[in-house]
C-alpha cells in the first residue's frame, strides 16, 4: 500500500510539472470602469486568480504609454494578489494600457491580460451665453440659452455643460471648483448639446454662469455671472380723452403706458416696446414708446381698445405667445354724435292750464338732454331778445316753462324754444309741431274780482279800543260767477314791518270772512293768488286802527299847599315790543271845570310802559280848587296806537 502511494506521489508531481503555464487573469477590471476618463493619475486594478491548479504564486504588471514604451513596471509582486493599487500614471493625459500576468509555484508565467487607464486632467476651454437675452417676459419661458462652444476641448472630449441660475451671483454650477460630478452636469449629450432652458424665474434678477465639462469630469473656468432680468408684469395702460357721455365731435383719445420693470424705452437689443390703440377691431394704431394717440370722428358707439408692450415683451393684447395667454386689452367706449336734435313746440294749450309752455325734443342717436334747454318769450314783432321762462319740471324728451301771461300786457306774444341732447348738440324752433308759429294772445286767464271790508259794514278804515279784534270779510268773483273752494290770504302789516299772513277758504257763494286777533293797528289785505286759469286778485287796503290804552292813579286825593308830594303813577298799554326803547312818551295834564285840558308835564315810561311822577303844590290859588288830572300818550313815531288818555283823577288841593 505504501509502495502504491508513493508511486501515486511521484505521479502527480511529475504531471504538474509537465503541465501548461498560468492563463491570463480573468476579470481584470479598474476602479472606476475602463471607459471613464479620470483627472486622477492614481488608478487601481483588480482581478481574479485561477483555480488552485496550478497554484499562483506571483502576479506581475507594467503600464505602457500609446506607442507602446513601458512607462511603469514591470513589477512583480510575490504573492497571489488579486488587486494593485496606487499605481501612478505619468502627467501627460492619455489613454494608457496596464498588462497583469500571473506566475505559479514553479516560476512559470502565463501571458498577460489588459486594461486602459484613462486619464486627462486639462481644463476645457471657457464657455457663455452667446447672446445675453436682455429682459425677459412672462411667455419667453421656457427660456433657451445657447452656449458657446469651447475652442480648447482636452483628450478625454466635452461631457457637456453645467449652469447655474441663481439670485445669488456668486453661485457656481459645481459643488468643487474645477471638478464636477455626472449629477452636476445639466447637458450631458456632448460638446454639441449647448443649449439650455430656463424653466422659470421669478420676478427680479437672476445671474447665470456655466462651465464647460471635459470627459473627466474636469470644469472650465466659470463664465459670467450673466444677469438674467424678468418681467412678468403687464404694463399699465391709461386712456385719456375718452368723454364720459356723449361728444358732438371728433375725439382724440391718447394711451399712456407705464411700467415698473423692464420700461417702455427701446433696449440695447433692438427690442420696441410700444402703445397702440384699436378702435371697433380694426387694426391698431401703435407708436413706440410709452404713448400713442388716434382720432376716433364717426356717429355712433364705438369701442376702443388700448394696450401696450414693455422691454420685456408683456403685453395685455389678447393673444398668446410660446403657449401662454395675454389678458384681454382695457377697453373704453366713445360716443359721438353730431347730428342735432328735432325740436317743436306742442300744437295746443292744455286745457285749464293756458300758461305752461311745452315743447318736444327728440334725438335718434344720444337723446335729449333733460337738464338743458329752455324757453322764451317776447311781444310779437317787437324784434326783442326773447327772455328765458321759468323752467318747469318735465319728462325726458320734453321742455316746459311757464309764462306769467298777468305780467305782461295784452297783446300777441311769440315764443321760441331751445332744446339740447345729451352730445350737447343744440336745435331751437318758433313753430308748433303742426308747422304753424307759437303765437298766444294775451290775456290767457279769466279775470278775478275781490272785494273786501272791516266790521259788518265792510268798511275800508275801522277804530277798535285796545285789546278788541276786528273782522275781516268779502268775497271772490270772476264776472258775476262766484268762486268757491278757493284760497285766499289775509296779510296784516305793522308799523315796525312784521307781516302775519292768515289762509282761508272761499264759502259756496265766494264769500269769506276772519277774525283778526287783538293787537297794534295794522294795514289789512286781501289777496288771491290765482291759479292755472284764473287771475291774479288783491282787495283795496283796509285800515284797523287801535286806541292806546292809558292808566294812572294818585298817591291821595287831597294835595296840601306847600306839603308833601302827590305822586303819580300808571302805566300805558302796548302788545310785547312795541314799547320803544327810549320809553312811551306821556303827557301829564290838568284841568279845572269849564277849562280845556292843559299839559303841566311830559315824561317817558320804562321798557315796560309803566311810569311814576312825584308833584308838589305851591300856588296858594290851588287852596280850595278841585283839580282834574290824567295821563295821555300822544302819537309817536313808530308808536302803532292811535293817540290815548286815562280816565281823569280828582284831586283837591288845601
Amino acid at each position: 500500500v505504501r509502495t502504491l502511494a508513493l508511486a501515486a506521489v511521484c505521479l502527480l508531481t511529475a504531471t504538474a510539472s509537465a503541465g501548461a503555464e498560468p492563463p491570463p487573469p480573468p476579470d481584470l477590471g479598474v476602479d472606476g470602469g475602463q471607459e471613464d476618463w479620470r483627472p486622477s493619475r492614481v488608478f487601481r486594478l483588480f482581478w481574479t486568480n485561477p483555480p488552485a491548479n496550478p497554484a499562483v504564486s506571483a502576479v506581475h504588471y507594467r503600464v505602457r504609454s500609446r506607442d507602446g514604451a513601458t512607462v511603469i513596471g514591470p513589477v512583480r509582486l510575490p504573492w497571489p494578489a488579486t488587486d494593485v493599487d496606487g499605481i501612478e500614471v505619468p502627467a501627460r493625459p492619455g489613454a494608457y494600457a496596464a498588462e497583469v500576468w500571473l506566475e505559479d509555484a514553479g516560476g512559470r508565467t502565463g501571458a498577460a491580460a489588459a486594461a486602459t487607464l484613462r486619464f486627462d486632467d486639462r481644463r476645457p476651454g471657457e464657455t457663455s451665453p452667446l447672446t445675453a437675452p436682455g429682459w425677459v417676459g412672462r411667455t419667453a419661458f421656457p427660456l433657451p440659452i445657447r452656449l458657446a462652444r469651447p475652442e480648447r476641448v482636452p483628450l478625454s472630449g466635452i461631457r457637456g455643460y453645467a449652469v447655474s441660475v441663481s439670485s445669488d451671483p456668486a453661485r457656481l454650477p459645481c459643488a468643487v471648483t474645477g471638478r464636477c460630478t455626472e449629477a452636476e452636469v445639466d447637458l450631458d449629450g456632448g460638446i454639441e448639446d449647448d443649449t439650455y432652458a430656463v424653466r422659470d424665474l421669478p420676478e427680479g434678477t437672476s445671474y447665470l454662469r456655466a462651465v464647460s465639462v471635459s470627459g473627466s469630469g474636469v470644469a472650465s473656468v466659470e463664465s459670467g455671472p450673466v444677469a438674467l432680468r424678468v418681467d412678468t408684469t403687464y404694463p399699465t395702460t391709461t386712456l385719456r380723452g375718452a368723454p364720459g357721455g356723449w361728444a358732438n365731435r371728433a375725439v382724440e383719445v391718447t394711451a399712456t403706458a407705464a411700467d415698473g420693470g423692464s420700461g417702455m424705452l427701446a433696449g440695447e437689443d433692438g427690442a420696441r416696446p410700444f402703445t397702440a390703440i384699436s378702435v371697433d377691431g380694426a387694426p391698431p394704431v401703435t407708436a413706440a414708446g410709452a404713448s400713442v394717440r388716434t382720432t376716433v370722428a364717426g356717429e355712433g358707439t364705438h369701442r376702443v381698445a388700448y394696450y401696450a408692450r414693455d422691454l420685456a415683451g408683456n403685453v395685455d393684447d389678447g393673444g398668446s405667445g410660446n403657449g401662454v395667454a395675454n389678458p384681454s386689452p382695457r377697453t373704453a367706449l366713445v360716443r359721438i354724435d353730431r347730428t342735432a336734435p328735432l325740436l317743436s313746440f306742442a300744437n295746443d294749450q292744455q286745457p285749464g292750464r293756458p300758461e305752461l309752455i311745452r315743447a318736444r325734443v327728440t334725438d335718434p342717436l344720444s337723446g335729449p338732454d333733460g337738464s338743458r334747454g329752455w324757453i322764451g318769450v317776447r311781444r310779437l314783432g317787437s324784434g326783442d331778445r326773447f327772455a328765458p321762462l321759468p323752467a318747469r319740471p318735465a319728462p325726458i324728451g320734453e321742455l316746459h316753462a311757464h309764462w306769467d301771461s298777468e305780467a305782461y300786457p295784452d297783446g300777441e306774444y311769440e315764443f321760441r324754444a331751445v332744446g339740447f341732447d345729451r352730445a350737447g348738440n343744440s336745435a331751437a324752433t318758433r313753430l308748433r309741431a303742426s308747422g304753424g308759429p307759437m303765437v298766444l294772445s294775451n290775456p290767457l286767464k279769466e279775470k278775478t274780482d275781490l272785494v273786501a271790508g272791516l266790521g259788518e259794514q265792510a268798511a275800508t278804515r275801522q277804530t277798535v279800543a285796545f285789546g278788541d279784534g276786528a273782522l275781516v270779510r268779502g268775497r271772490l268773483t270772476t264776472g258775476s260767477r262766484p268762486l268757491a273752494s278757493k284760497p285766499v290770504e289775509v296779510v296784516e302789516r305793522y308799523v315796525d314791518g312784521k307781516t302775519r299772513v292768515s289762509s282761508i277758504t272761499t264759502g259756496p257763494g265766494g264769500n269769506f270772512a276772519l277774525r283778526l286777533p287783538a293787537g297794534p293797528s295794522r294795514e289789512v289785505g286781501v289777496r288771491f293768488a290765482g291759479d292755472e286759469s284764473l287771475t291774479r286778485a288783491a282787495s283795496r287796503p283796509l285800515e284797523l286802527e287801535v286806541r292806546g290804552m292809558v292808566r294812572m292813579r294818585t298817591s291821595a286825593r287831597t294835595a296840601k299847599v306847600g306839603g308833601a308830594p302827590l305822586v303819580f303813577a300808571g302805566r300805558v298799554g302796548a302788545a310785547a315790543g312795541t314799547i320803544p326803547p327810549e320809553g312811551k312818551t306821556v303827557e301829564l295834564q290838568f284841568r279845572l271845570p269849564g277849562l280845556p285840558w292843559r299839559e303841566f308835564r311830559t315824561i317817558r315810561t320804562d321798557r315796560r310802559g309803566r311810569f311814576r311822577y312825584p308833584y308838589r303844590f305851591s300856588d296858594d290859588d290851588s287852596r280850595g280848587a278841585r283839580f282834574l288830572f290824567r295821563a295821555y300818550a300822544p302819537a309817536q313815531g313808530g308808536w302803532p296806537y292811535e293817540p290815548a288818555g286815562s280816565r281823569p283823577v280828582a284831586v283837591r288841593g288845601r
